[in-house]
């Protein structure tokens, strides 16, 4: 599992024109799921994710949460970060999981966010998305499950 967390100002997604996710304050996280990724290395990935202390304190220093910070969380599927770009400069997607076992995850994803205290919006699963966002910082963070 690859998440791709930015912290934002402020981010959204639109489908077909219309708003089906919008944030205020807090991280975008894209996530891409692999082949035998588990819930289990899901919740251990979106704890990380609600702890990382990359919002700054009163003293200018990355060391608030999103928690901390009362920021708020969206997460977009993106099956795109399972590329696989070794051999030519076709990407492949060998790696990505079906969508019938990606988009339980993602959801769940969406659940353990909002358990965490985050308000936590999502995008569309398998959708072409136009994804907006002011990037705070800018601060981009790649974790690995």
């Amino acid at each position: 599992m690859r998440a791709v967390i930015q912290r934002v100002k402020s981010a959204s997604v639109t489908v077909d024109g219309k708003c089906v996710g919008r944030i205020g304050r807090g991280l975008l996280t894209l996530l891409g799921v692999k082949k035998g990724d588990t819930v289990s290395d899901l919740e251990r990935l979106i704890a990380k994710i609600l702890k990382l202390r990359i919002f700054e304190d009163d003293a200018g220093k990355m060391n608030l949460s999103l928690v901390d910070a009362g920021g708020e969380h969206l997460v977009v599927s993106q099956f795109t970060l399972c590329a696989d770009t070794s051999k030519g400069n076709r990407p492949g997607f060998f790696d990505a999981a079906a969508p019938e076992a990606a988009e339980p995850i993602w959801r769940r994803a969406i659940e353990l966010s909002l358990a965490g205290g985050v308000k936590t919006e999502g995008g569309q699963f398998q959708a072409r998305m136009d994804v907006g966002l002011i990037n705070d910082g800018p601060v981009t963070i790649v974790l690995d499950s």
